[in-house]
């Protein structure tokens, strides 16, 4: 299976067969209850069907080894430095993304289109609430929990599903050996950024948009870079694992840290933050491999 448009026909036929029958599941166990408890089973049940399963059998139609994680970028060796250099860039760019997110939330509609900018914040809102539900936790295993279900599974069933699947796809399996010709490292490029894009739009967030699609498209170079799925996953965890982390030790300044009077400190992180990754490892072999072609 070779063909983009039928890999990402198949792709998206699994994906919507198993979302269903992960709702079917969580109806049937729990009666479809509306509790934090069941909602957070919901949560479990819709991210392994949605987003972690069906990206494992789309690799398996596709590798002509039927090497699944071979294919996903999960085989691949990389150099620990990536790592490093990876959860540092996550860490120094928590002022940066706060920044980027304040000025987000500062876009207003026009006055025609005050209905969507309502209904937008409104859902804001919503995803606001329900985090605030799931985050609570009275014990040290609630915390661990959460640490597993807010941070660790999304870190993993996403980028399985956005850089793993969609942007290898797109960008015929970029984390590849091979030298690139100019025309395939046009397509990685697009690849990257249409998947940050994709990526961004489907957590249906408005006004954090642009910081989550920059942040995808850092996951998509990392990868390519590092030719390693594991990169993005562990910068992926490292930046969800602060926010709940944050969450539960009370330091507020997590969130605000680098926005509204402290934007000097978001512009210094931003700063920062570019120069690591102009100084990712792997990063400067792509450059001159692709340059070679």
């Amino acid at each position: 299976m070779k063909n983009r448009f039928v890999q990402i026909v198949v792709w998206l036929g699994i994906m919507a067969a198993l979302t269903l029958l992960a709702m079917g599941v969580w109806v049937f166990v729990s009666g479809g209850s509306q509790s934090t408890e069941s909602l957070k089973l919901l949560q479990l049940f819709q991210t392994i069907g949605t987003f972690l399963l069906p990206p494992v059998f789309v690799a398996m139609l596709c590798d002509e080894n039927r090497k699944p994680f071979r294919w996903l970028g999960l085989s691949q060796k990389t150099d620990w430095k990536s790592f490093v250099w990876g959860v540092g860039i996550m860490v120094c760019a928590i002022p940066a993304i706060n920044l980027l997110a304040d000025l987000n939330s500062r876009v207003e509609l026009p006055e025609s289109l005050d209905f969507i900018e309502h209904f937008l914040r409104q859902q804001e809102e919503n995803a606001a609430q329900l985090t605030e539900r799931f985050l609570q936790a009275d014990s040290i295993w609630g915390v661990v929990l959460n640490v597993g279900l807010l941070a660790l599974l999304p870190a993993l069933s996403e980028e399985f599903t956005f850089r793993g699947t969609l942007q290898q796809i797109l960008g015929r399996n970029p984390g590849g050996e091979n030298a690139l010709s100019r025309e395939e490292k046009r397509r990685v490029h697009v690849a990257i950024w249409v998947t940050a894009f994709v990526f961004s739009a489907i957590h249906m967030q408005f006004y954090g948009f642009v910081p989550r699609m920059l942040m995808g498209a850092l996951f998509g170079y990392c990868f390519v870079w590092s030719g390693s799925l594991w990169v993005p996953i562990v910068m992926h965890f490292t930046n969800n694992a602060v926010a709940v982390v944050s969450y539960h030790l009370s330091i507020k300044w997590a969130d605000t840290i680098g926005a509204g009077s402290n934007w000097w400190l978001g512009l210094i992180s931003l700063i920062v933050v570019i120069g690591l990754v102009l100084t990712f490892p792997g990063q400067r072999e792509y450059v001159r491999r692709t340059r070679t072609q």
